[in-house]
């Protein structure tokens, strides 16, 4: 079976989409499926399948609120150039389409489909919003939330939409593991790990950056990058001298971030889809601090603890008690369940229901 995925941003980026896309097609290759994904950057390391490079430019390189948003309209409609061109190179004969980026994306990949007698199918990566209703109103022949709440909230935005199939993210839990060498950090353990694009307007690293400072030891490791990095990195110096870092590394390198940590913490915003560095941290053996919502209860399970991170006080009180828990093997077992293994099947299972 032929399938084409549609992916703006891997090559260039490392989150959680274009790591729902290496992953997946990779396993999806093995299963015997012809697997090709376009994309802006050059071909992953690794990756099994084929890759299309469609060369567009991508902005994300400023700093500040004001950038973010000329850059996200810079990107809205470099996302119709690139689905576009993508599509006119997709083989007519391919049966299933998968856009991961919705807005112009799914609208023409929908086109594209009809046209050709293909199936499209939309993973739900933007979250509630309007990326997302943009999704469900282009009628994709399957639509798969990534949890119970965004179901719900999926059915109640388009009530006409015949197939919803809930499927969440994975880890690969043999690449995130105990067994990986720490990186070395040179920070005062414990060290409290956060990773995500530098987005405070989204992530709220902020939050963490104060609630961090009210405790008397212990330290901040934040890893990613983005157009607030700047501000971040003013607020850590201010509320957390010596006990402080931003770092970026490769995707590839993550994993010894991960064992060099002693807690992770997510104070990402309510309408996020997911966070799959939620499952590589509990893989990695760290329990989780996370926003307290419906969607990160059902990714941490009883692998860590849950907060208002706008109660600053609130939100040290729990990672301190996280730091002094026994955790056990839960974290572990909790991201068992999201093996990446495990989730190619239930994608094997969806792609032979429509096709």
């Amino acid at each position: 079976m032929k399938v084409a995925i549609l992916s703006f941003y891997s090559g260039i980026l490392d989150r959680g989409v274009e790591a729902f896309v290496y992953e997946l097609s990779n396993r999806l290759v093995s299963f015997g499926y012809r697997i090709t994904v376009y994309q802006t950057g050059p071909a992953m390391k690794g990756s099994k399948y084929k890759t299309v490079t469609v060369p567009i430019k991508v902005h994300f390189s400023s700093e500040g609120l004001l950038a973010a948003g000329i850059n996200q309209v810079k990107d809205i409609l470099a996302g119709r150039e690139f689905a576009v061109k993508s599509l006119a190179l997709i083989d007519p004969d391919t049966q299933i389409i998968i856009p991961t980026n919705n807005r112009w994306q799914g609208i023409l990949s929908k086109f594209w489909a009809t046209r050709h007698h293909a199936k499209m199918i939309i993973s739900g990566h933007g979250g509630p919003g309007i990326d997302e209703r943009i999704a469900l109103w282009s009628f994709p022949d399957v639509f798969v939330p990534l949890s119970n709440f965004q179901r719900d909230w999926a059915r109640a935005a388009n009530p006409f939409l015949k197939r919803l199939i809930k499927i969440p993210n994975g880890v690969d839990v043999e690449k995130f593991s105990l067994k990986t060498k720490p990186l070395e950090i040179d920070l005062p353990r414990p060290i409290v790990l956060c990773v995500g694009a530098m987005w405070p307007w989204m992530k709220r690293q902020d939050l963490l950056i104060k609630a961090m400072g009210q405790l008397s030891s212990g330290s901040l490791l934040l890893v990613g990058d983005g157009e607030g990095k700047g501000l971040l990195q003013k607020l850590g110096n201010t509320h957390l001298k010596g006990r402080f870092k931003i770092i970026s590394l490769p995707y590839d390198q993550m994993p010894k971030v991960y064992t060099a940590c002693d807690v992770f913490t997510y104070p990402t915003s309510s309408w996020e889809a997911f966070g799959i560095v939620l499952l590589e941290a509990m893989a990695s053996g760290l329990p989780v601090v996370a926003n307290d919502d419906p969607i990160r209860r059902e990714i941490v399970g009883d692998a860590g603890l849950f907060v208002d991170p706008t109660n600053t006080a609130a939100y040290a009180r729990v990672l301190e008690k996280a730091l002094n828990t026994n955790w056990g093997d839960k974290p572990r077992r909790q991201a068992a369940k999201f093996s990446w293994d495990k989730i190619a099947k239930q994608y094997d299972l969806c792609f032979h229901f429509v096709a």
